[in-house]
């Protein structure tokens, strides 16, 4: 889904660059009244399409978790970010949204969005580079305020 997404705006910023394009040749910057302001639009009209492009691009591209033994690194696009695996406290799977939770020892945490076949291989690397994570799974079945009476 997020894929298609990625791809329609990747298609807009293409025919958005076709249509500047087309309005720099056909309008004449040297008839326009105040041409500055005209070359000002063209130059911000090719910005955004351009910076558009690529950073649907590189988010289509370039988007991983990888865990390499002492740090986690996530990449979603051009913004990357590295984790030191000692300072994870805990992973929480849960069930209902289908998210991973990695809890870190500063009271912060990231989610962690991937295939549901890839969990149990993602938590299982992690918990090789640090046996002291606790993971947990939540569930509707082992959620303590469920009122399954009321």
């Amino acid at each position: 889904m997020i894929t298609a997404f990625i791809g329609i705006g990747i298609a807009l910023s293409v025919v958005a660059f076709g249509i500047d394009t087309y309005l720099v040749i056909t309008q004449s910057v040297a008839t326009a009244e105040n041409p500055v302001i005209l070359i000002i639009q063209y130059s911000l009209m090719y910005l955004v399409s351009v910076l558009l492009f690529v950073i649907l691009t590189s988010l289509l591209i370039s988007s991983y978790y990888s865990i390499d033994g002492k740090t986690f690194k996530t990449s979603f696009g051009i913004i990357k970010s590295r984790y030191d695996i000692k300072k994870i406290e805990s992973v929480v799977l849960d069930r209902e949204t289908k998210k991973l939770s990695v809890h870190f020892d500063e009271n912060t945490f990231i989610v962690v969005v991937v295939k549901e076949e890839w969990y149990e291989e993602f938590i299982s690397e992690l918990l090789k580079a640090n046996d002291k994570i606790e993971y947990t799974i939540k569930s509707k079945e082992n959620t303590p305020d469920d009122k399954k009476g009321v």
